[in-house]
């Protein structure tokens, strides 16, 4: 499974556990040995990368590629088909809760012999089938190893162009070689929702990255927000291990430990968690949209560097014209692709058909206020 309030919000509902949101006892003992021990596990990291020096010698970070946006616009199949790509490493299920030591984890997985493994819906019921080798968002468990507050909403998260941290960037590059050599792959790929705060810092770190960003029409965008947020919230009352489990992987997006990012703004950051704390979720997410997407379209605008390795995907354009919107990502990625290939990719790409907004009139005009200011910039246009 990959999810996240406090403990002592849990409530025993009485209900029978849901079995998309249950997690084994040793990947709950070991995600909790690992998360309880970060300084631990990066002195662990360093060893291997010690260890294995001579294996990524001559290994260096490509052009990665990173897959980003507010969650539910898109971010894990436009993961999906990208991954799938012969020259592009990512993390997979797999990969936790070991991930600080990728090298030597997946060294270990490699020996252990491998039953048939049937792909199976995740826990968001979104029609994507999973397996343990599916590619997966485990990134952010290394941001919070060296930036604790990276999920305190009372504290910015915003890295900008300027910030350091030698450690940790030392410690990402490494984990990265480790993993494209482990892989035998040349192109890092990874689907990172909050690195929306820190595309300029990641910008830095690799000039020559690719930055995928994803967007929504926010009325179809809030929907299926408050649809997870429902769904997550009754998984992780009945199955108390998930609640940890999103906790430990850095998923913040959903569940009884929602917690909105702080893009700078502290006062805004508290409104749209009292909007969620009183129920009213329309306004809370449609301020929590405008907010991220706002600080998007400003970075983008006052960064020309970033702006020129940075590529907007609209889902829409991603579900209605799927061939050209793919043609066009991977060009951009500097992926070579060819046409039966990606038309391949591009049969299964459908808008959502399992659920519709449920909004009255008055909650749609709260909407398109709140919204349309900062939907305009990403060419959106009501009518």
């Amino acid at each position: 499974m990959s999810t996240s309030p406090r403990p002592d919000t849990v409530t025993d509902t009485g209900a029978a556990p849901d079995p998309d949101f249950q997690v084994t006892a040793w990947m709950h003992l070991a995600g909790g040995w690992v998360h309880r021990h970060p300084r631990a596990w990066i002195r662990l990291g360093n060893l291997e990368t010690r260890a294995v020096g001579d294996v990524i010698e001559d290994v260096s970070v490509d052009r990665p590629i990173y897959v980003a946006g507010l969650a539910r616009a898109g971010t894990t199949i436009l993961l999906e088909h990208l991954a799938g790509h012969p020259d592009v490493a990512s993390h997979r299920y797999a990969d936790f809760p070991f991930l600080p030591i990728p090298y030597w984890w997946n060294r270990w997985l490699s020996l252990v012999p491998g039953a048939h493994e049937a792909a199976r819906e995740r826990a968001h019921k979104d029609g994507i089938q999973v397996t343990s080798k599916s590619p997966e968002a485990f990134e952010e468990m290394l941001w919070m190893a060296f930036f604790p507050d990276a999920h305190d909403p009372a504290h910015s998260s915003v890295l900008r162009r300027d910030d350091r941290h030698p450690d940790f960037e030392t410690f990402y590059d490494q984990h990265i070689r480790k993993l494209l050599a482990i892989r035998r792959r040349r192109r890092y790929l990874a689907k990172g929702n909050y690195n929306l705060a820190r595309l300029g810092y990641l910008h830095r770190l690799y000039p020559d990255a690719r930055f995928l960003v994803m967007i929504r029409d926010p009325v179809w965008h809030i929907a299926s927000l408050m649809k997870q947020q429902a769904l997550f919230v009754a998984g992780e009352s009945r199955e108390p291990r998930a609640l940890e489990h999103m906790r430990r992987v850095g998923h913040y997006e959903f569940g009884l430990d929602r917690r909105a990012i702080n893009l700078g703004d502290r006062a805004l950051t508290e409104r749209v968690t009292t909007l969620w704390e009183s129920g009213r979720e329309v306004e809370g997410w449609a301020r929590y949209w405008a907010a991220v997407y706002q600080h998007v379209a400003d970075t983008l605008e006052a960064d020309a560097a970033l702006a020129e390795a940075a590529l907007v995907v609209r889902y829409e354009d991603l579900c209605g014209d799927a061939d050209a919107t793919l043609r066009h990502v991977f060009q951009f990625a500097d992926l070579a692709l060819s046409d039966p290939q990606r038309a391949r990719l591009a049969e299964g790409l459908h808008a959502p058909t399992y659920y519709q907004p449920r909004f009255d009139e008055r909650e749609r005009a709260l909407i398109e206020e709140i919204t349309a200011p900062v939907a305009r910039r990403f060419g959106y246009i009501r009518t």
